[in-house]
């Protein structure tokens, strides 16, 4: 059965699902990575982050309280602009979160290594899992599985106990470097590059590359359970900004305390080769807080679980949003009558978890590759609000975010730097990643006979475009994100900023009132008028 969603996740769980989405494995390995990128200034870096995120997470929180439907993060840019960007946007976002699942399985593997058992040391090589590892990754992953396969309120109930437990761990951890062995040095050691070893160029890339996006992310999980939200107007913006605030200011004190925690023999050879299998439980060892490399080995479990869990919910509403849209076959747009929960895009979504999971092994190999894919998608939703906002009395809007017309423009700007600041050649790569799910769409165009293609097409024109402008971006830009240099530092920001207004006044001109959207608003109006 379809459109058989359960509204029964309250504004609590809602936050929770979204603080519990941010707060996984990006903590436990966060803080090396973008202290490794940038060196102590890596706390600009999570305060950068966190500032711009919230920019496009606001533009978000409107479009989930406006169109509050399963798997709402694919399904904006088919509403506002039909199918191609629908499904350029919505690929793009899947591929980024359903690879989050074995990512955060592979986090906890990856931590165990560190545990003093022979056994454990057999887990992790130094870059990958090994075959024992593998196995207790994809353990995991199936429990993520089961634990969302019987009933949203499960789901609900499991996520909301795992995040409180999330909040104090981490704190435990700050609170136990920051007394037992806080080097205040570390922060402007002159012999290590003093507090910005690698410029304000490795303060960015740590923005994009070293998970603080990828951590932040979890921002859209309250988003793509709008369809099972209690009271989706008031919970969704709440959910949104409130969990991308506290998960914030606990990564900042995260970072500073790990950086202050740093042992003079760890920095050795600088920041940039600081080699750490368990960031945080080898701080402890090294501190002599056995009690607190308990804790933390416990959460290795519990934190990346937590996220594993959040999406898994949700990656299987985004499959059910992309076959809504037309992208997918009509088995996974089923619903479970007896549960609530679309069982066999969760039977997909476990599939392609076990292929990431066997093609990277390590944390880091997938963390700025997730990070990249989704910014593709975050371009469409400051674009979308302001095109719903244009067709003025056709929406029905419960929710208008003040100061819109500017958070808008300044977050498909923020998405376009972090784009950028992911250095070439990544950019090119993962955008080529993206492209190759085109068949799919064609596929799908051509079963219906191209019908209505053509002002898709011509719909979706810039955001090929702009996709196209900055691969070429990252090749010619500044040399300190992997360029050309033929647009040197400082005049790079200028120039992204600059085509970023162009390409947003564009998309907005682009947008129409689909088929789709028109449906939706109908079902809106009906479910109101009952």
């Amino acid at each position: 059965m379809k459109n058989k969603m359960r509204r029964e996740i309250r504004t609590f769980a809602l936050t929770m699902t979204g603080l519990g989405s941010i707060i996984g494995s990006g903590w436990l390995f966060g803080s090396w990575k973008a202290a490794s990128v940038a060196g102590p200034a890596a706390v600009y870096s999570w305060i950068i982050g966190m500032v711009l995120i919230l920019f496009i997470g606001l533009t978000f929180a409107e479009l989930g309280s406006l169109f509050p439907a399963a798997g709402g993060m694919v399904r904006y840019g088919q509403f506002s602009h039909g199918s191609l960007v629908g499904f350029i946007s919505g690929w793009a976002n899947w591929i980024a979160i359903v690879s989050v699942i074995p990512v955060e399985a592979v986090a906890s593997a990856q931590y165990l290594s560190s545990w003093n058992f022979e056994w454990a040391h057999r887990l992790y090589n130094g870059s990958e899992l090994t075959l024992p590892g593998l196995c207790i990754a994809a353990a995991l992953v199936f429990v993520y599985f089961l634990l969302n396969y019987f009933t949203v309120r499960l789901f609900a109930r499991v996520n909301a106990t795992i995040t409180i437990f999330k909040f104090i761990i981490p704190s435990a951890a700050i609170i136990g470097i920051l007394f037992a062995g806080f080097h205040a040095h570390n922060f402007v050691a002159p012999e290590q590059g003093g507090f910005m070893p690698n410029g304000w160029s490795g303060v960015l890339t740590a923005v994009a590359t070293s998970g603080i996006v990828f951590a932040f992310n979890g921002f859209q999980s309250p988003i793509n359970l709008a369809g099972e939200a209690k009271n989706p107007g008031r919970s969704i913006p709440i959910a949104v900004i409130s969990s991308i605030v506290m998960a914030g200011v606990i990564y900042i004190l995260l970072q500073t305390a790990f950086i202050g925690g740093v042992t003079p023999d760890m920095l050795r050879s600088g920041w940039s080769h600081l080699n750490l299998n368990s960031p945080f439980a080898d701080l402890a060892m090294a501190l002599g807080l056995n009690w607190l490399v308990l804790l933390l080995f416990a959460d290795a479990f519990v934190s990346p679980s937590g996220t594993g869990i959040t999406y898994t919910a949700t990656t299987a509403r985004m499959i059910y949003g992309m076959e809504r849209n037309g992208f997918f076959p009509r088995v996974f747009g089923r619903v479970n009558g007896a549960v609530g929960v679309p069982r066999a895009a969760m039977w997909l979504n476990l599939a392609v978890s076990y292929l990431f999971l066997f093609m990277f092994r390590g944390w880091g190999s997938l963390a700025s590759v997730i990070s990249v894919a989704t910014l593709i998608s975050y371009v469409t939703g400051p674009v979308c609000v302001m095109v719903f906002r244009h067709f003025g009395e056709d929406i029905q809007n419960p929710l208008r975010i003040k100061g819109m017309p500017v958070i808008a423009p300044i977050a498909f700007i923020a998405a376009s730097m972090i784009y950028y600041w992911a250095t070439w050649p990544l950019t090119g790569k993962v955008t080529l990643i993206i492209l190759i799910g085109l068949p799919i769409y064609f596929y799908y165009q051509a079963k219906a006979h191209f019908k209505g293609f053509m002002r898709d097409l011509k719909a979706g024109v810039w955001l090929i475009i702009y996709l196209a402008f900055m691969i070429i971006m990252s090749w010619i830009g500044s040399s300190k994100f992997g360029g050309l240099n033929i647009i040197p530092f400082g005049y790079d920001f200028l120039v992204i900023a600059v085509f970023g207004v162009m390409f947003y006044i564009w998309g907005i001109k682009s947008g129409w009132l689909t088929d789709q959207l028109k449906k939706q608003e109908d079902m809106i109006r009906e479910k109101q008028s009952l």
